[in-house]
């Protein structure tokens, strides 16, 4: 496992909620259906989305859709419903399950998900990582 997710399992393994500032500027930048999606999210994940955005800001001059694409990058992972001890077991095995290969697969079905609640086009594509900001948003999410 590579120092970025050992980083990230650590991360998650906080209660802590994201700082109130921080996240009145991620729901700032989201329409009403990201919102919506944004709120599924873990206390662990929301604190980690924000971290990446806010990195991913500061590496350039991005649009609204680029930023939510950045607070959305991981809205997929909800669709395979696994927790952190179930979310590690999937990095190293692989996609041997169903579930684990919707892990696996979250950024095609969160790049769905965003299209199926009114966002745009360059959000859409960023989450399914391609677009403009894509080599910046992996390399803010690399941490």
């Amino acid at each position: 496992m590579n120092g970025h997710l050992v980083r990230r399992f650590l991360s998650s393994l906080s209660s802590r909620a994201p700082d109130a500032a921080d996240t009145a500027w991620a729901e700032s930048q989201l329409l009403d259906g990201e919102l919506q999606l944004w709120r599924r999210l873990s206390v662990s994940d929301r604190r980690h989305a924000i971290t990446v955005a806010r990195r991913f800001e500061s590496m350039g001059s991005w649009t609204r859709d680029e930023i939510a694409g950045a607070l959305l990058h991981d809205i997929g992972k909800l669709d395979s419903d696994l927790g952190t001890a179930s979310r590690v077991l999937a990095t190293v095995v692989g996609p041997r399950t169903a579930r684990f290969g919707r892990y696996h697969d979250h950024e095609r079905i969160g790049a769905q998900m965003l299209a199926g609640v009114g966002s745009s086009t360059v959000t859409v594509e960023l989450v399914g990582g391609h677009g403009r900001a894509a080599a910046a948003l992996g390399a803010a999410d690399d941490i």
